[in-house]
């Protein structure tokens, strides 16, 4: 693969996560890259959950397919649903679900966590057979030696939830996580309260 050539990737894995039954892997977003950089990082298939904007170029849309991209409308709550329902029947057939909590890039910090999707999920758990690890993932892209750029991945332990209503809460621990992972600070009071609400 080509990113293989063009990134230098070293992967820190806190914890193993077993090839078989599902997950919701959370990594940070700075780029487009993180994409195939996080499916290098990891053993088995994943599926990302992407803003619809990334399927508009016709090369990215069709690498995100091959890699079981599932597209999200974040203006239009009717194909959000739709792409909700294909992300819950995944996890029940024990896949790997990646959504980038921030939902967007941010480079160089952290954005805020978005819980939406988070909290759909939480709702539905309790028609799996298992408790669902939702794990954060740190992406820190280094300087470039070369043609070649470095990229540390590090998997962080997985985090659980109970219930619906801790969406809020296991937001909150997974970009803490994240920022810890990442190296990089978390939103302020100040931006907090003015673009990064915890509540979607």
């Amino acid at each position: 693969m080509v990113f293989s050539i063009l990134y230098r990737i070293e992967t820190d894995r806190r914890e193993v996560l077993p090839d078989h039954g599902p997950a919701v892997i959370l990594p940070k977003h700075q780029y487009w890259t993180d994409i195939p950089i996080i499916s290098l990082a990891f053993k088995p298939l994943l599926h990302f959950v992407a803003k619809k904007e990334l399927f508009e170029y016709p090369l990215i849309r069709n690498y995100l397919f091959l890699l079981g991209g599932i597209p999200v409308d974040r203006k239009k709550s009717i194909r959000t649903l739709k792409s909700f329902r294909t992300v819950i029947s995944l996890l029940k057939a024990g896949e790997k679900v990646v959504i980038f909590p921030e939902g967007t890039y941010f480079r160089d910090r952290m954005g805020s966590g978005k819980s939406r999707l988070l909290r759909m999920i939480l709702r539905f758990q309790s028609e799996l057979e298992h408790q669902i690890p939702f794990v954060p993932v740190g992406i820190r892209y280094g300087e470039r030696a070369g043609w070649r750029r470095q990229v540390a991945i590090r998997i962080g332990h997985p985090l659980f939830a109970e219930k619906e209503s801790d969406d809020i809460l296991l937001t909150q621990r997974v970009m803490e996580e994240i920022s810890r992972l990442c190296r990089l600070p978390q939103c302020s009071n100040e931006l907090r309260n003015a673009d990064c609400g915890t509540r979607n």
